[in-house]
C-alpha cells in the first residue's frame, strides 16, 4: 500500500486543519478585541488631551497671568503709598499752629 491515502489520513489532516483554523480564528478574535480596547484608549486619551486643553492654563499663561497680577498688585501698592503721603501732608498741615493776624 504504498502512495495510497487512507480514509485516516485524510480525516487527520482535515482534523488537523479544523484545530488550526479553530486555534487562528481565536487568535483573530483576541487580536480584534486588543485593537478594539487600543482604538478606545486613544479616543479616550485624545478626550482627556481636549479636556485638559480647554480646562487648564499652560505654564507660560500662568506665567504671564502671574506677571500681570503682580504688576497690578504693585500698581496697588504705589498708589497706596501715595495716598499714605497725601495723609501724612494734610496731618502735618493740620498739625502746624495758624497765625492771627491782628
Amino acid at each position: 500500500m504504498t502512495g495510497a491515502i487512507t480514509w485516516e489520513q485524510i480525516l487527520f489532516f482535515v482534523g488537523l486543519l479544523g484545530m488550526v483554523s479553530g486555534v487562528w480564528w481565536r487568535i483573530e478574535g483576541k487580536a480584534k478585541e486588543a485593537a478594539a480596547k487600543g482604538e478606545k484608549a486613544l479616543e479616550d486619551l485624545a478626550s482627556f488631551k481636549l479636556r485638559v486643553a480647554e480646562h487648564y492654563v499652560s505654564k507660560q499663561g500662568l506665567r504671564e497671568t502671574t506677571e500681570q497680577i503682580l504688576a497690578s498688585i504693585s500698581g496697588v501698592k504705589d498708589a497706596v503709598d501715595n495716598m499714605t503721603l497725601r495723609v501724612d501732608r494734610i496731618v502735618e498741615n493740620q498739625a502746624k499752629p495758624r497765625t492771627t493776624r491782628a
